[in-house]
């Protein structure tokens, strides 16, 4: 099916961002009211993650997300053809010289990072640091082969590198050996399988089990680690914010790191909710 799609999506996608934003609209259309797509899953979280709000606000949440999340699909597959210009046009980077100044001491860097805002547009943070200390974005291998592959070509169109969670360690060791400085961007906010569940806290109202592994490989290769934060400007415009969240990993506590980067990604999604990932299945694991 993937290969019957592609050639359609290669031509669409050449058409002008403000045009594919009305496939956006028809798409929302379809997904919210015709075919709900994951919208009791959505309005079940929304719910539990604001006991507080009413029903009428968390409606208009969900309207705002499901058009945010439409758009951000039309956005992703934008990038196959979208100019180096046109990103740094639309994709302000920010106070990207926070990495600089740790590749000047000498140091790589761990990024963490969340599915807000348009996190595919985040593998060009490539772009505003120089070509020899890049981006290395972590992914998980998807079981659609054609369709992982595109998306990995999608994230490295502009400098950014993509290495799979099996072979990070391996890669951050030969990098090292090699004497490289480069960044280790990963999507922190997702849910572990239960049989690697470490550690577990409270996030938008609910138990939440957490990923470790950033916290754990930033003290094995004393990497200091930031939160990166992808605001959404307006249409088709985003703005990144920076948190430093450990100079010096091997000082911190156990947890400290991962609990510092949940309060501050939920106190953002508190501020606009609409632009985080409401259809992932964050909290189907149950803390005994």
């Amino acid at each position: 099916m993937f290969y019957i799609l592609y050639p359609f999506i290669w031509l669409v996608t050449w058409l002008p961002l403000r045009v594919l934003y009305v496939f956006s609209d028809i798409f929302y259309l379809i997904i919210y009211y015709i075919i709900p797509y994951r919208k009791k899953l959505v309005r079940a979280n929304l719910k539990n993650s604001f006991p507080e709000k009413t029903d009428d606000e968390i409606s208009k949440i969900e309207k705002k997300f499901y058009r945010f999340f439409c758009d951000t699909f039309i956005e992703t597959l934008y990038i196959l053809h979208m100019s180096e210009a046109e990103m740094k046009r639309r994709f302000d980077v920010g106070n990207i010289q926070m990495i600089k100044d740790y590749y000047a001491q000498g140091k790589s860097v761990m990024i963490m990072t969340a599915h807000y805002g348009n996190w595919e547009w985040g593998s060009s943070f490539s772009l505003g640091l120089p070509v020899e200390n890049p981006v290395y974005n972590i992914y998980k291998r998807l079981s659609n082969k054609a369709f992982g592959d595109l998306m990995n070509d999608l994230r490295s169109r502009f400098g950014g590198r993509s290495v799979e969670m099996k072979e990070l360690l391996r890669k951050m060791v030969n990098l090292r050996s090699e004497g490289k400085l480069v960044s280790f961007a990963m999507i922190s906010d997702q849910r572990p399988r239960k049989r690697t569940i470490h550690y577990w806290t409270r996030f938008l109202n609910q138990d939440a089990p957490v990923f470790v592994g950033t916290e754990q490989l930033a003290k094995k290769f004393d990497y200091p680690v930031i939160y990166i934060h992808i605001n959404r400007v307006k249409r088709g415009y985003y703005h990144c914010e920076y948190f430093p969240i450990a100079d010096e990993p091997l000082k911190t506590g156990e947890f400290e790191i991962t609990e510092k980067y949940i309060r501050i990604l939920e106190q953002k999604i508190k501020e606009e909710p609409a632009y985080w990932l409401w259809t992932h299945k964050r909290w189907n694991h149950k803390k005994s």
